[in-house]
Protein backbone atom coordinates (compact mmCIF):
# COMPACT_ATOMS: atom_id res chain seq x y z
CA UNK A 1 0.00 0.00 0.00
CA UNK A 2 1.59 3.73 -1.36
CA UNK A 3 2.05 6.29 1.59
CA UNK A 4 0.95 9.89 1.76
CA UNK A 5 3.07 12.49 0.63
CA UNK A 6 3.23 15.52 3.25
CA UNK A 7 4.16 18.80 2.40
CA UNK A 8 3.63 22.64 3.61
CA UNK A 9 3.64 23.39 -0.10
CA UNK A 10 0.94 20.54 -1.22
CA UNK A 11 -2.21 22.27 -0.26
CA UNK A 12 -1.45 25.45 -1.53
CA UNK A 13 -0.36 24.36 -4.80
CA UNK A 14 -3.41 22.31 -5.46
CA UNK A 15 -5.46 25.16 -4.53
CA UNK A 16 -4.05 27.47 -6.94
CA UNK A 17 -3.86 24.96 -9.42
CA UNK A 18 -7.91 24.40 -8.28
CA UNK A 19 -8.55 28.75 -8.59
CA UNK A 20 -6.74 28.32 -11.99
CA UNK A 21 -8.94 25.82 -13.51
CA UNK A 22 -11.91 27.69 -12.58
CA UNK A 23 -10.59 31.06 -13.86
CA UNK A 24 -9.60 29.70 -17.33
CA UNK A 25 -12.85 26.81 -17.88
CA UNK A 26 -15.15 30.05 -16.93
CA UNK A 27 -13.48 32.47 -19.51
CA UNK A 28 -13.84 29.52 -21.83
CA UNK A 29 -17.65 28.72 -21.55
CA UNK A 30 -18.18 32.19 -21.93
CA UNK A 31 -16.21 32.54 -25.32
CA UNK A 32 -18.15 29.15 -26.22
CA UNK A 33 -21.88 30.88 -25.12
CA UNK A 34 -21.14 34.19 -26.90
CA UNK A 35 -20.45 32.52 -30.48
CA UNK A 36 -23.46 30.42 -29.81
CA UNK A 37 -21.42 26.97 -30.06
CA UNK A 38 -23.12 23.80 -29.47
CA UNK A 39 -26.58 25.27 -29.20
CA UNK A 40 -27.33 23.04 -32.30
CA UNK A 41 -27.48 19.99 -30.47
CA UNK A 42 -29.80 19.57 -26.70
CA UNK A 43 -27.87 17.40 -23.91
CA UNK A 44 -28.73 13.93 -24.35
CA UNK A 45 -30.96 11.65 -21.56
CA UNK A 46 -27.70 9.16 -19.74
CA UNK A 47 -27.65 5.98 -20.73
CA UNK A 48 -29.38 3.77 -18.32
CA UNK A 49 -26.65 2.03 -16.40
CA UNK A 50 -27.28 -2.03 -17.51
CA UNK A 51 -27.66 -3.91 -13.91
CA UNK A 52 -27.40 -7.88 -14.13
CA UNK A 53 -30.01 -9.44 -12.84
CA UNK A 54 -30.28 -13.54 -11.24
CA UNK A 55 -32.76 -15.98 -12.65
CA UNK A 56 -33.55 -19.22 -11.02
CA UNK A 57 -31.41 -20.97 -13.64
CA UNK A 58 -28.26 -19.63 -11.70
CA UNK A 59 -29.26 -21.86 -9.11
CA UNK A 60 -26.42 -24.75 -8.34
CA UNK A 61 -25.98 -27.30 -6.40
CA UNK A 62 -22.10 -28.50 -5.14
CA UNK A 63 -20.55 -31.76 -2.95
CA UNK A 64 -18.20 -30.29 -0.92
CA UNK A 65 -15.47 -32.93 0.02
CA UNK A 66 -12.86 -32.45 2.66
CA UNK A 67 -10.22 -35.67 2.68
CA UNK A 68 -6.79 -35.22 3.50
CA UNK A 69 -5.27 -38.80 3.81
CA UNK A 70 -2.67 -37.41 6.60
CA UNK A 71 -5.51 -36.82 8.78
CA UNK A 72 -6.68 -39.99 10.57
CA UNK A 73 -10.39 -39.44 9.92
CA UNK A 74 -13.23 -40.01 7.39
CA UNK A 75 -13.78 -38.07 4.51
CA UNK A 76 -16.19 -35.14 5.13
CA UNK A 77 -19.00 -34.55 3.29
CA UNK A 78 -21.26 -31.05 2.92
CA UNK A 79 -23.51 -30.81 0.13
CA UNK A 80 -24.22 -26.73 -0.39
CA UNK A 81 -27.44 -25.57 -2.63
CA UNK A 82 -27.33 -22.22 -4.04
CA UNK A 83 -30.06 -20.00 -4.68
CA UNK A 84 -28.63 -16.18 -5.81
CA UNK A 85 -31.95 -14.59 -6.85
CA UNK A 86 -33.47 -15.43 -3.68
CA UNK A 87 -29.45 -14.64 -1.69
CA UNK A 88 -29.85 -18.18 -0.30
CA UNK A 89 -26.82 -20.70 0.59
CA UNK A 90 -27.47 -23.84 2.06
CA UNK A 91 -25.23 -26.39 3.33
CA UNK A 92 -26.23 -29.85 4.20
CA UNK A 93 -24.37 -32.34 6.71
CA UNK A 94 -23.76 -36.09 5.04
CA UNK A 95 -23.07 -38.66 7.67
CA UNK A 96 -20.35 -40.79 6.39
CA UNK A 97 -22.42 -43.89 8.02
CA UNK A 98 -25.24 -42.93 5.94
CA UNK A 99 -26.96 -45.95 3.80
CA UNK A 100 -29.04 -46.07 1.13
CA UNK A 101 -30.54 -48.87 -0.99
CA UNK A 102 -28.95 -48.09 -4.81
CA UNK A 103 -30.27 -50.47 -7.29
CA UNK A 104 -30.94 -53.11 -5.00
CA UNK A 105 -27.38 -53.08 -3.19
CA UNK A 106 -26.66 -50.89 0.27
CA UNK A 107 -24.49 -48.73 0.01
CA UNK A 108 -22.51 -45.92 2.57
CA UNK A 109 -21.89 -42.49 1.32
CA UNK A 110 -18.18 -43.02 2.81
CA UNK A 111 -18.16 -46.53 1.13
CA UNK A 112 -19.38 -45.52 -2.37
CA UNK A 113 -16.68 -42.33 -1.82
CA UNK A 114 -14.13 -44.77 -1.09
CA UNK A 115 -14.85 -47.58 -4.11
CA UNK A 116 -15.28 -44.50 -6.90
CA UNK A 117 -14.16 -41.17 -5.86
CA UNK A 118 -15.70 -37.85 -5.81
CA UNK A 119 -17.77 -38.88 -8.42
CA UNK A 120 -19.07 -41.99 -6.42
CA UNK A 121 -20.15 -39.67 -3.62
CA UNK A 122 -21.77 -37.39 -6.01
CA UNK A 123 -23.71 -40.76 -7.46
CA UNK A 124 -24.58 -41.74 -3.79
CA UNK A 125 -26.18 -38.14 -3.22
CA UNK A 126 -27.95 -37.80 -6.30
CA UNK A 127 -29.73 -41.41 -5.27
CA UNK A 128 -30.58 -40.55 -2.00
CA UNK A 129 -32.10 -36.80 -2.65
CA UNK A 130 -33.03 -37.44 -6.39
CA UNK A 131 -31.88 -34.28 -7.61
CA UNK A 132 -28.73 -33.35 -9.55
CA UNK A 133 -25.51 -32.47 -7.98
CA UNK A 134 -23.92 -29.90 -10.34
CA UNK A 135 -20.23 -30.18 -9.28
CA UNK A 136 -18.34 -31.64 -6.69
CA UNK A 137 -15.44 -29.79 -5.27
CA UNK A 138 -12.76 -31.83 -3.52
CA UNK A 139 -10.55 -30.45 -1.08
CA UNK A 140 -7.09 -31.57 1.46
CA UNK A 141 -6.32 -29.54 4.50
CA UNK A 142 -4.32 -26.74 2.94
CA UNK A 143 -6.93 -26.38 0.77
CA UNK A 144 -10.00 -25.78 3.84
CA UNK A 145 -7.65 -23.72 5.52
CA UNK A 146 -7.08 -21.27 2.20
CA UNK A 147 -10.87 -21.20 2.31
CA UNK A 148 -11.31 -20.19 5.93
CA UNK A 149 -8.47 -17.57 5.35
CA UNK A 150 -10.43 -16.05 2.92
CA UNK A 151 -13.65 -16.10 4.81
CA UNK A 152 -12.01 -15.04 7.74
CA UNK A 153 -12.38 -17.55 10.56
CA UNK A 154 -15.69 -18.31 12.56
CA UNK A 155 -17.04 -17.29 15.98
CA UNK A 156 -18.86 -20.45 16.62
CA UNK A 157 -19.71 -22.51 20.11
CA UNK A 158 -17.53 -26.01 20.95
CA UNK A 159 -19.02 -28.34 22.97
CA UNK A 160 -16.20 -31.10 22.65
CA UNK A 161 -13.81 -31.74 24.83
CA UNK A 162 -10.77 -31.28 22.42
CA UNK A 163 -7.25 -29.91 23.14
CA UNK A 164 -6.76 -26.39 22.41
CA UNK A 165 -10.70 -25.15 22.74
CA UNK A 166 -12.90 -24.18 25.02
CA UNK A 167 -15.31 -26.68 25.40
CA UNK A 168 -18.05 -25.17 27.54
CA UNK A 169 -20.57 -24.26 24.62
CA UNK A 170 -19.37 -20.64 24.62
CA UNK A 171 -18.59 -18.43 21.49
CA UNK A 172 -15.04 -18.12 20.58
CA UNK A 173 -13.15 -17.61 17.69
CA UNK A 174 -11.42 -20.08 15.55
CA UNK A 175 -8.75 -19.31 13.02
CA UNK A 176 -8.25 -21.47 9.65
CA UNK A 177 -6.44 -24.45 11.40
CA UNK A 178 -8.97 -25.03 14.42
CA UNK A 179 -11.56 -25.05 11.71
CA UNK A 180 -9.77 -28.16 10.37
CA UNK A 181 -8.84 -29.61 13.11
CA UNK A 182 -12.91 -29.10 14.90
CA UNK A 183 -14.26 -30.22 11.19
CA UNK A 184 -11.49 -33.75 11.30
CA UNK A 185 -12.43 -34.79 15.25
CA UNK A 186 -13.26 -37.95 14.95
CA UNK A 187 -14.36 -38.80 19.24
CA UNK A 188 -17.39 -36.44 19.09
CA UNK A 189 -19.94 -37.98 21.44
CA UNK A 190 -22.61 -38.31 18.66
CA UNK A 191 -20.03 -39.89 15.94
CA UNK A 192 -20.43 -38.94 12.33
CA UNK A 193 -23.79 -37.12 12.84
CA UNK A 194 -22.33 -34.67 15.32
CA UNK A 195 -19.54 -34.06 12.99
CA UNK A 196 -21.67 -33.86 10.14
CA UNK A 197 -23.74 -31.21 11.72
CA UNK A 198 -20.48 -28.95 12.87
CA UNK A 199 -19.44 -29.11 9.16
CA UNK A 200 -22.55 -27.83 7.95
CA UNK A 201 -22.91 -25.55 10.79
CA UNK A 202 -19.15 -23.98 10.41
CA UNK A 203 -19.36 -23.15 6.92
CA UNK A 204 -22.70 -21.53 7.54
CA UNK A 205 -21.35 -19.48 10.37
CA UNK A 206 -18.34 -18.46 7.76
CA UNK A 207 -20.28 -17.16 5.17
CA UNK A 208 -22.84 -15.08 7.34
CA UNK A 209 -19.78 -13.52 9.60
CA UNK A 210 -17.75 -12.92 6.81
CA UNK A 211 -17.57 -9.19 4.86
CA UNK A 212 -19.74 -10.05 1.76
CA UNK A 213 -18.69 -7.04 0.03
CA UNK A 214 -14.89 -7.61 0.41
CA UNK A 215 -15.76 -11.45 -0.37
CA UNK A 216 -17.11 -10.53 -3.69
CA UNK A 217 -14.64 -7.88 -5.09
CA UNK A 218 -11.97 -10.61 -4.10
CA UNK A 219 -14.02 -13.41 -5.51
CA UNK A 220 -11.75 -14.45 -9.25
CA UNK A 221 -8.83 -14.11 -7.57
CA UNK A 222 -10.17 -16.70 -4.99
CA UNK A 223 -11.80 -19.04 -6.99
CA UNK A 224 -8.95 -19.26 -9.20
CA UNK A 225 -6.81 -20.21 -5.87
CA UNK A 226 -9.01 -22.48 -4.42
CA UNK A 227 -9.66 -24.27 -7.84
CA UNK A 228 -5.87 -24.81 -8.44
CA UNK A 229 -5.37 -25.86 -4.89
CA UNK A 230 -8.36 -28.67 -5.26
CA UNK A 231 -9.76 -31.50 -7.13
CA UNK A 232 -12.81 -30.05 -8.85
CA UNK A 233 -14.74 -30.85 -12.01
CA UNK A 234 -15.88 -26.71 -11.74
CA UNK A 235 -15.06 -25.22 -14.92
CA UNK A 236 -13.98 -21.77 -15.50
CA UNK A 237 -17.08 -21.33 -18.07
CA UNK A 238 -19.68 -22.65 -14.91
CA UNK A 239 -17.50 -19.44 -12.99
CA UNK A 240 -17.85 -17.54 -15.77
CA UNK A 241 -22.04 -17.77 -16.09
CA UNK A 242 -22.53 -17.59 -12.75
CA UNK A 243 -20.13 -15.49 -11.40
CA UNK A 244 -21.98 -12.36 -11.28
CA UNK A 245 -25.17 -13.61 -10.00
CA UNK A 246 -22.77 -14.93 -6.63
CA UNK A 247 -21.09 -11.72 -6.52
CA UNK A 248 -24.41 -10.62 -6.05
CA UNK A 249 -25.82 -12.73 -3.96
CA UNK A 250 -22.70 -12.11 -1.35
CA UNK A 251 -22.49 -8.46 -1.80
CA UNK A 252 -26.48 -7.87 -1.04
CA UNK A 253 -27.68 -10.79 1.04
CA UNK A 254 -27.56 -10.62 4.66
CA UNK A 255 -27.19 -13.28 6.66
CA UNK A 256 -27.77 -15.78 3.31
CA UNK A 257 -26.47 -18.99 4.58
CA UNK A 258 -28.03 -21.54 6.37
CA UNK A 259 -27.71 -25.48 7.76
CA UNK A 260 -29.13 -28.81 7.96
CA UNK A 261 -28.04 -31.92 9.12
CA UNK A 262 -30.00 -35.12 7.61
CA UNK A 263 -32.84 -35.95 10.26
CA UNK A 264 -32.75 -39.93 10.73
CA UNK A 265 -32.30 -42.95 12.68
CA UNK A 266 -29.57 -44.50 13.54
CA UNK A 267 -29.02 -48.90 13.03
CA UNK A 268 -26.00 -50.50 14.29
CA UNK A 269 -23.68 -47.56 13.88
CA UNK A 270 -25.43 -46.36 10.35
CA UNK A 271 -27.09 -43.83 9.85
CA UNK A 272 -30.83 -44.48 7.59
CA UNK A 273 -32.22 -40.81 6.37
CA UNK A 274 -35.54 -39.72 7.20
CA UNK A 275 -37.71 -39.86 3.40
CA UNK A 276 -39.54 -37.13 5.66
CA UNK A 277 -36.85 -34.91 5.91
CA UNK A 278 -35.43 -35.16 2.33
CA UNK A 279 -38.51 -34.21 0.52
CA UNK A 280 -39.27 -31.34 2.81
CA UNK A 281 -35.35 -30.28 1.84
CA UNK A 282 -36.39 -31.01 -1.98
CA UNK A 283 -39.38 -29.09 -1.64
CA UNK A 284 -37.99 -25.91 -0.29
CA UNK A 285 -34.91 -25.79 -2.30
CA UNK A 286 -34.88 -28.11 -5.64
CA UNK A 287 -38.59 -27.62 -6.86
CA UNK A 288 -37.51 -25.80 -9.96
CA UNK A 289 -40.53 -23.56 -11.63
CA UNK A 290 -41.42 -22.51 -8.52
CA UNK A 291 -38.99 -19.80 -7.15
CA UNK A 292 -36.91 -22.26 -5.31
Amino acid sequence: MSKKKNGSIAVPFLVTIFVGLLIVGGAAFGIYKYFGLGNDEELKDPTPRQVATSTYEDNHTILMILDDPEIDCPATFVMMRSIPKEKKLLFVGIPTNTIALINDKQQSMNGAYTQGGPQAAVDFVQNIFGVTIDRYLKMNGAALIKICDILGGVTYPVKADIIGFKSDGTDQYLNSEQILKLMTYSLFDDGEIQRAYVASSIAADMVNQADGNRIADRFDDSFNTIANMSDTNITSVDYKNRKVAIKNMLSRGTKIASFLIMDGQKADGDFIPSSGFINNVVDQYFKDGEGK
